[in-house]
């Protein structure tokens, strides 16, 4: 079986080159910030407006929980390449799995009975009502 090296004629260093080749295998290609969600959150007079970024996540795999006013958006990340010729063997296989999470706080309740989300082109778009808000009453005292 075939050793792969790696060859870079700066090095000259035995000692450097021993570290070089051990964290070789560390390097992602895959920068670990695309695994954030990131947001956005536009609020309205009677609903909040929130897009998520969610590139590569397949639909079934994202829940999202209200509870009062707090929102938590949940996904699991699934990616596979794969690198070969035609009737080659796989010199390279990268894969990853892992959980993303966001979780944040709006101004107001949210109606959750009347919350629409939407899943389309890598975007969660949510359209979530404000709770009519109960007004105060003064009491009087007798």
């Amino acid at each position: 079986m075939a050793s792969l090296r790696l060859f870079d004629p700066t090095l000259n260093d035995p000692i450097e080159t021993m570290f070089r080749r051990f964290a070789a295998p560390l390097r992602f290609e895959r920068n670990l910030e695309n695994l954030d969600i990131r947001i956005d959150v536009v609020e309205k007079d009677d609903l909040f407006k929130v897009r998520a970024d969610l590139p590569g996540v397949k639909k079934e795999d994202i829940n999202v929980r209200i509870d009062g006013n707090i929102v938590q958006i949940d996904a699991e990340t699934k990616g596979e390449k794969e690198f070969k010729e035609d009737g080659g063997k796989v010199l390279r296989s990268e894969r990853y799995y892992g959980s993303v999470s966001r979780t944040f706080t709006l101004t107001q309740d949210v109606d959750d009975a009347k919350a629409v989300a939407k899943y389309e082109n890598g975007v969660l778009t949510l359209d979530l009502p404000k709770k009519a808000t109960s007004v105060s009453k003064r009491l009087t005292v007798s």
